[in-house]
């Protein structure tokens, strides 16, 4: 049994060797769209149920795939990854001084059994000033992250406080996913290296 990560994201990839786990990276191509109508919730999960079934799919059925998607959310809109600097200061303008949902979907798969489960995150962002978007925007941090910041980095600092999981609003809830891990026979105590 190998355990397959379905996630070029540097983030995913430090979570799971931070759970001690020994893993490959198979990246899923499958076209992310999303739709202005989308749900929130269904679109997460759908784009992660997607994923593990692309690279389920060039996988042994005893290999455990992994996959994810995460999405910020403001007033049941999503917010994904800006196109360009100016997109990325003009939604953390929209999330200055308020809170937004942060939404993880994953996607544990194993031959015919699969299953996918989802964290939401209460993000609050402080009142940030023009200056500091322009210097965080400048860093180019958030051209790449959905809600254009990224807590694990300098956009922390935007943060006032997290209502939920820390590591779900990084991009993978490893509590929740360590549970259905084990129910896998994945078990993680260094076992599987």
């Amino acid at each position: 049994m190998a355990i397959i990560l379905a996630s070029a994201s540097p983030r995913r990839q430090q979570l799971l060797r931070q759970m001690g786990l020994t893993f490959s990276v198979k990246i899923a191509d499958i076209e992310e769209t999303i739709s202005p109508r989308d749900l929130p919730r269904e679109t997460v999960q759908r784009l992660s149920a997607q994923k593990a079934a692309a690279v389920a799919a060039q996988c042994d059925a005893h290999d455990v795939i992994i996959a994810a998607d995460t999405i910020v959310v403001l007033d049941e809109k999503i917010l994904g990854k800006p196109k360009d600097a100016a997109d990325a200061k003009r939604t953390l303008r929209m999330l200055s001084g308020r809170s937004h949902h942060v939404l993880t979907a994953f996607t544990v798969a194993q031959g015919e059994r699969t299953y996918t489960g989802i964290d939401d995150s209460a993000v609050q962002f402080r009142e940030l000033t023009d200056g500091e978007i322009d210097d965080y925007v400048a860093t180019g941090e958030p051209l790449d992250k959905a809600g254009s910041y990224g807590v694990q980095g300098e956009g922390g600092r935007l943060i006032e406080a997290i209502h939920g999981d820390y590591y779900n609003v990084m991009g993978l809830p490893i509590g929740h996913l360590a549970s259905i891990l084990h129910r896998f026979g994945v078990h993680i105590t260094g076992e599987n290296n």
